[in-house]
């Protein structure tokens, strides 16, 4: 449940740190460009919203949704639900030693080629060869 509500807000501050980035542009053009460059932008010269504000802004913001995202991701990592398992150490905590199957008993299914007898009567060698020469 904990690790659901994690997701969606981590995907939620995903797109919101998209938006965020993609709105800064490093010369001045973006939105920080719009908002009040020296060029009659749309508020005007003396706004309050000037370039080095809105910079200020989205650069902060970027900040913190970078800092959000990464500190809700480690915790959903400890917020997975693992009652599935029984235990909760991993493979490579117990070891990495995986099971291994024992190959010296026979086994109890059928080979796939057939068992061909070799009679010394036949006229043919193991090796499949005549010793007709």
């Amino acid at each position: 449940m904990l690790y659901n509500i994690l997701v969606v807000v981590i995907t939620l501050i995903c797109a919101l740190l998209i938006l965020v980035v993609l709105l800064q542009n490093g010369q001045g053009s973006g939105l920080s460009g719009i908002a009040g460059g020296g060029g009659g932008g749309a508020l005007g010269g003396n706004s309050g919203l000037g370039a080095r504000r809105t910079a200020d802004l989205l650069s902060k913001a970027t900040a913190v949704f970078g800092g959000a995202f990464l500190v809700l991701c480690v915790l959903a990592n400890f917020a997975i639900d693992r009652q599935g398992t029984g235990t909760n150490r991993s493979v490579l905590q117990e070891g990495g030693v995986a099971p291994v199957e024992d190959f010296s008993a026979p086994s109890q299914t059928q080979p796939a080629v057939p068992v061909q007898n070799n009679d010394a009567g036949s006229g043919s060698d193991a090796e499949g060869g005549s010793s007709d020469n």
